[in-house]
């Protein structure tokens, strides 16, 4: 469909706009103080309100005027809405948003602040809201049912809810209805949903005279060798096998060589038991036991950094830019350390022939990345603003802006930032270049990202390449998060919360050697003691619930 110059300007700020999906208060009739106009908690109005189009733009004839309390990373601007995107969906659009902007570092503090106080916004955008949060002020009625106007005005993320049924499990909290929109990947997508797979430095491989390590052996082999030889030829013994930053990445990318993580990152603690396929505390199982005895191996045999259970990112970033590292977990080497020499590692295969790729986020990122509240006095105006980019033309403008300005099309399709944004002539980094066009750097925005308009790290050749290594064994059901009751969240974040960290601890002293491997059945019974039947009562409760939301 070809649109005129000013409509795909236009569809740029609808993206964006539509990622922060807020409604509410303000003059032209949309005040903040009333509740919602023409719409009772729980669904939309039988009739459109007479100002909304029900399609196409503009959404409302008159302009309306809208509050969101906004997340923002270090990346954007300090001004929403001078923003190319916003500028021009509220043109578009005919909806004037305020973006009250919190830094990510004080947001927490911040949103809880204004949910206790009672003066809401009228709605919250990329505010990092918890399934907790969007359970709680839902059932209270602070936060609007979103069920009948997803169903009456949003018609491409319904449309998505009926491809990936996963989304509506995910969002579905225990009263049975949706209160959000969320940040969602692609499950296509393999490398996003990755995120930070496995690096290996591929110039020390071929120095070696090594294959690319594809069982846990290999893997071990291939650091004791860049332990034992001077790989970077400075004459000192300053390579280091592997560097993280702590040990829990390692474990996450280990543990499918055992089995275990059967439904993803999600859920770091509990999969499902292939022989009763009844979910399982996997971090007590003799498999785990022995993930932990080779993490230990690696580390008393000094193939893991000295420093690991203290570094920072930005130490280890030095590190890598040094030329140091033999392997390590981060988004991409190349975009981070300037290391064009790493490659992505599949699926190892384990001591006992399992070979799962479990090292897979949710697609669900974020469950409340959006939500509206009961100040909005127009809910109808702003799901059409929001679901606008969830649609294929609302979500290119929004991750990659208006084309021949901020990217160009290739003959075969693809898609490419201009040399504005990657070259920028004043000698501004490409997230500084894009900044003044687009609001999505840095994450937690509400939004559909797909491989083909999303150009983050995770869309570089290498990444893409370590995405399709480990697709044959990745993991086949992936579990979003579940939603808790509040009594159910009451536990998770007291007796559940100690058993987790409980674990953490005695992980990191398993490796480290502080406790010994013949301790394994009395940290087995500590966490029984701790209220384990419990935890997977309320767990499986949860898993239920999870499954029925069809």
């Amino acid at each position: 469909m070809q649109w005129k110059k000013w409509t795909s300007v236009a569809l740029t700020a609808t993206l964006s706009a539509s990622m922060l999906a807020a409604c509410g208060g303000g003059n032209n009739g949309s005040g903040s103080n009333g509740g919602a106009s023409g719409n009772e908690q729980g669904g939309a109005s039988s009739e459109a309100p007479a100002n909304l189009n029900k399609t196409g733009m503009p959404i409302v004839n008159e302009p309306i005027n809208m509050t969101f309390f906004t997340g923002k990373s270090g990346t954007n601007g300090n001004n929403f809405e001078e923003t190319h995107v916003w500028k021009t969906y509220q043109e578009m659009s005919n909806i004037n948003v305020t973006f009250d902007l919190v830094p990510f570092e004080n947001l927490t503090e911040k949103r809880n602040l204004t949910l206790a106080s009672g003066e809401y916004p009228d709605g919250f955008y990329s505010s990092r809201l918890t399934s907790a949060d969007i359970a709680k002020y839902g059932a209270q009625g602070v936060f609007l049912e979103l069920d009948d106007l997803i169903d009456e005005y949003a018609p491409n993320f319904k449309a998505l809810m009926e491809k990936y049924p996963m989304l509506r499990k995910g969002l579905t909290m225990p009263d049975g209805h949706i209160y959000s929109f969320p940040s969602f990947y692609d499950p296509n997508f393999p490398s996003m949903l990755i995120g930070t797979p496995l690096w290996v430095n591929k110039d020390w491989l071929d120095q070696l005279g090594m294959e690319e390590p594809t069982t846990i052996e290999e893997f071990y082999n291939y650091l004791v060798a860049v332990k034992e030889t001077d790989l970077n030829g400075n004459g000192l013994n300053d390579e280091i096998p592997y560097s993280g930053t702590g040990i829990g990445g390692l474990i996450d990318q280990l543990k499918g060589a055992w089995g275990l993580g059967n439904r993803g990152l999600a859920h770091k603690y509990v999969d499902i038991d292939p022989e009763t396929n009844e979910p399982r505390f996997f971090r007590i199982t003799p498999e785990y036991k022995e993930v932990l005895e080779f993490v230990h191996k690696l580390y008393s045999e000094g193939l893991l950094d000295e420093e690991i259970f203290t570094i920072k990112s930005s130490a280890l970033y030095v590190k890598g830019q040094e030329g140091l590292l033999g392997s390590t977990i981060v988004p991409n080497p190349k975009t981070l350390m300037n290391q064009e020499n790493f490659i992505g590692l599949g699926a190892l295969e384990g001591p006992h022939g399992d070979k799962l790729y479990s090292h897979v986020k949710a697609p669900l990122v974020h469950v409340g990345a959006f939500v509206l509240t009961h100040k909005n006095e127009h809910p109808e105006a702003a799901i059409r603003w929001m679901d606008h980019f969830f649609g294929e033309e609302g979500a290119l403008f929004y991750f990659m802006g208006e084309e021949g300005v901020t990217y160009t099309k290739n003959e075969d399709g693809t898609l490419e930032f201009t040399e504005e944004i990657t070259n920028n002539p004043n000698g501004l980094t490409q997230d500084q270049a894009l900044a003044k066009y687009v609001t999505w750097l840095g994450g937690s925005y509400p939004g559909y990202v797909q491989e083909h308009y999303f150009k983050g790290s995770e869309s570089l050749p290498e990444s893409i390449a370590a995405g399709e290594k480990a697709k044959p064994h990745m993991i086949e059901e992936i579990w979003n998060g579940f939603n808790y009751t509040e009594e159910e969240t009451d536990f998770m974040s007291s007796v559940g919360k100690d058993i987790q960290d409980y674990v953490t601890e005695m992980e990191a002293k398993f490796v480290n050697g502080s406790a010994s491997f013949a301790e394994w059945d009395s940290y087995i019974s500590n966490i029984e003691r701790m209220g384990l039947d419990r935890y997977m009562d309320v767990y499986t409760t949860a898993y239920e619930r999870y499954n029925q939301a069809e």
